[in-house]
């Protein structure tokens, strides 16, 4: 435990230094976040520096490794897994901040570098039998054997898209998987008490790998509440739904995460909402999608918006939780 604790110091240390020389430099490079014209309540935010997952992302992996976390496999390839997105969201915003417009990486060429990451992920689980998954709020586990690397495959591009598109305000992707952090360690700690998955080792680098995480976003947030110093960007939220999704499915835990993570889910789900309700009847379900952009539409402060989701999160892993004890 003092581990653990003394690296989330360390890193919350790195990071809060890092965003005060980091965020000048970004604003003196003028890499700033082209903002979407037809979200009026983000027009004053023009210009905000972008790419500050860079400062968060890159000492939580530092801390991970200089803490002795490469003894732990699948730790360190989690780690692997979230830096490859963070190199995706990198070149997505570099190329939006080069040509001055929301648009980076184009769609089809984002999707095949995550599906490569993705099989990748996939692949690994398999080759290194971790083909079980715990079942929500029972105490069994199910083994889904070869069709793990289709699920895992799967959750990893769900994942790492959800988050993104929950990183429309300040806080609130940072906000939203730091309490899911906290809940699926909870669950794992529960998980090693009554039906351990993985060996001594692995727990201990997933708990090292978690708590840096932790501690990272809570640095972050120093700079991204709400207005926002800096922006995560894609290289921050492509890289956060990486670590998310590969501590969550590497410890058998995939199917918790549509349950604890719904706010991610519900992200995606009212955009799929909205584009094939406006498809069909060329109406809208929602004033604006994803969801949180209609609660801002209806007079919602983003403070209220983070509160919201964060708290419901909590609940969601509350109830996760209780099932175990």
């Amino acid at each position: 435990m003092s581990v653990i604790l003394s690296a989330g110091l360390c890193t919350l240390a790195l990071v809060v230094t890092g965003g005060f020389l980091f965020i000048p430099v970004l604003r003196k490079a003028k890499a700033g976040q082209p903002i979407l014209k037809y979200v009026k309540e983000h027009e004053n935010k023009n210009g905000t520096p972008t790419m500050g997952g860079l400062f968060f992302i890159l000492p939580l992996s530092a801390v991970f490794f200089v803490f002795g976390g490469a003894k732990s496999r699948i730790a360190t390839v989690s780690v692997a897994i979230g830096l490859f997105y963070m190199l995706v969201g990198f070149l997505d915003d570099f190329l939006k901040i080069k040509l001055k417009h929301n648009e980076g990486l184009k769609p089809y060429q984002k999707i095949i570098f995550q599906t490569a990451i993705a099989v990748l992920g996939g692949a690994f689980a398999y080759f290194n039998g971790l083909t079980d998954l715990y079942i929500p709020f029972v105490k069994k586990t199910v083994d889904v054997g070869i069709w793990i690397t289709v699920v895992i495959a799967l959750v990893f591009i769900a994942v790492t898209n959800s988050v993104n598109l929950t990183d429309g305000m300040d806080g609130l992707a940072g906000g939203v998987s730091m309490c899911y952090l906290f809940a699926i360690a909870a669950v794992i700690v529960l998980e090693k008490g009554f039906a351990p998955y993985l060996k001594s080792e692995e727990y201990d680098g997933l708990f090292l790998l978690i708590s840096v995480m932790i501690f990272s976003i809570f640095g972050f947030l120093v700079f991204n509440v709400p207005k926002a110093k800096v922006f995560m960007g894609d290289t921050g939220s492509l890289s956060l739904g990486g670590f998310v999704g590969a501590v969550s499915v590497f410890s058998g835990n995939t199917l918790f995460i549509p349950v604890i993570g719904f706010a991610f889910v519900w992200s995606s789900l009212s955009v799929i909402i909205q584009v094939a309700h406006f498809k069909r009847t060329k109406k809208r379900v929602f004033l604006m999608a994803p969801f949180h952009h209609h609660l801002q539409m209806k007079g919602f402060t983003e403070t209220q918006i983070c509160f919201y989701y964060s708290g419901f999160t909590v609940i969601l892993g509350l109830v996760a939780v209780i099932f175990y004890l």
